[in-house]
């Protein structure tokens, strides 16, 4: 099979992900009807996509992402990039046309087994258009949707979907949107944006959406800084949307570490591995067992301790557990000026956390947004809105931290100092004090308060 060149990507993404096809990824694909798809591609294995065919994975493997295959037997197929093309108006009108069961005299039956003959998708789609009765007198509009139709229905083609966090979470959300919690890919871009999640940054997550938001700050990190998740089981989670990434197994360990809410507490103590060699006569697979046991035990540790050292960029938090909680027990590794995200599918517990945190001066500026969506169908003379669309893609809190410090000075006392010591070193620019200044200044505000009440009197 021939396959167009492709340049090797040079940034740090493509470092970070695999640009290619390889064996034991997860891909997907973009079936005829628009629906995407995953499947695990695996050496020597068969790909089944139900009614558009099947084929073998070596096939795919190598590959970079974005071709368009067609299955024909078991073998692919490279097709040529589709191209849009004008449609012509024409004095057409839909309006006596009677779509009746009798307009296609061509059969279920005959369909299938011209199908079963091997008849190739476009000569089956071609005969159905000849022989409709009333196809003639469609608008050039009504046709292609004709065309379209026929071809989700009987083409056995698809594309290979880039594995961009876009492009997963737009997959998800249509799959099952519950999962992820209604992220819809514009509100992830504003967590993203209002967390300032940048490459080489330290960020701290709670993510109860399948793992979206940690697939996300680790394609933004590229391969550099530092991200510690809290989840509420024990051993490292399996998130289902990190699947279909494809990162960089040696990689994402370097930069990403899971704690649990009992070992993220200062007073937790955790258990001590046994040291293999003190082991004596003990068997080969035991020692590796303990081996495991001492590394995972020394993870353990070291992502302890580097949360407690704090000073991380940002918190991320979209969890069905009280917002309230999570802040008080997370907030004193956050640095300031460090951003605060909140993510929740309804606006009533964000409110709630709103009006806590207002009265808390350690948070500046706690806001409430909901990102709304309007998608476009663009085609040449075909341009509008999409007649429906998603009602919402949740609520977002967001705040900055800032250090409540009693014993900082103020602006003012800060100036009048500065403006004392240039009246020590006799400097003439300074006409008064400040402390002159003010009270002249409040002098004239009660003279003024003054005359306006005496003016009211005499009204």
């Amino acid at each position: 099979m021939d396959i167009p060149d492709c340049e090797d990507a040079t940034s740090a993404l493509n470092s970070f992900k695999v640009t290619t096809i390889q064996s034991g990824h997860t891909v997907l694909l973009r079936l005829p009807s628009g629906e995407t798809k995953g499947f695990k591609v695996e050496k020597d294995a068969t790909v089944s996509i139900g009614r558009v065919g099947s084929f073998r994975a070596n096939e795919l493997i190598g590959h970079p992402y974005g071709l368009t295959y067609e299955i024909r037997g078991k073998e692919l197929t490279v097709q040529p990039p589709h191209t849009l093309q004008e449609v012509e108006e024409t004095d057409a009108t839909n309006e006596l046309i009677n779509d009746g069961e009798f307009v296609q005299p061509l059969t279920l039956g005959e369909i299938e087994g011209l199908k079963k003959s091997g008849v190739h998708a476009s000569d089956i789609i071609k005969a159905q258009i000849e022989q409709h009765a009333n196809y003639s007198m469609k608008t050039e509009y009504s046709k292609e949707k004709y065309k379209q139709r026929k071809e989700a229905k009987y083409s056995k083609t698809f594309s290979t979907v880039e594995p961009t966090i876009y492009n997963v979470c737009d997959h998800w959300f249509k799959k099952d949107q519950n999962r992820i919690r209604d992220i819809r890919p514009d509100t992830l871009s504003q967590i993203l944006n209002l967390a300032n999640v940048r490459p080489g940054g330290r960020y701290i997550v709670v993510d109860e959406a399948s793992g979206l938001l940690v697939s996300a700050i680790l394609e933004r990190l590229g391969g550099e800084g530092r991200l510690i998740s809290i989840c509420d089981v024990d051993s490292p989670p399996a998130y289902p949307v990190m699947t279909l990434m494809n990162f960089r197994k040696d990689v994402v360990t370097n930069i990403h570490s899971s704690l649990n809410w009992a070992t993220a507490q200062e007073d937790y103590t955790p258990a001590v591995a046994q040291e293999s060699s003190s082991e004596v006569g003990k068997s080969e697979r035991h020692k590796i067992r303990l081996d495991k046991r001492k590394n995972a035990a020394d993870t353990l540790l070291n992502a302890r301790e580097e949360l407690f050292a704090g000073e991380y960029d940002a918190l991320l938090i979209a969890s069905d557990y009280d917002p309230l909680e999570i802040l008080q027990n997370l907030i004193l590794y956050v640095a300031g000026s460090g951003s605060i995200v909140v993510q929740s599918p309804f606006s009533q517990p964000l409110t709630e956390l709103q009006s806590k945190l207002r009265l808390d001066p350690s948070y500046l500026a706690p806001s409430i947004t909901e990102s709304w969506l309007r998608r476009y169908q663009v085609l040449p003379g075909r341009t509008h809105p999409t007649m429906n669309t998603s009602g919402s893609g949740g609520f977002l809190l967001h705040a900055i931290k800032v250090y409540d410090d009693p014993n900082a000075s103020k602006v003012s006392s800060h100036r009048q100092s500065k403006r004392r010591k240039k009246e020590a070193d006799g400097d003439s620019s300074v006409p008064q004090t400040l402390e002159s200044f003010e009270t002249t200044e409040l002098e004239e505000e009660d003279a003024t308060v003054a005359d306006q009440a005496t003016l009211l009197v005499l009204g």
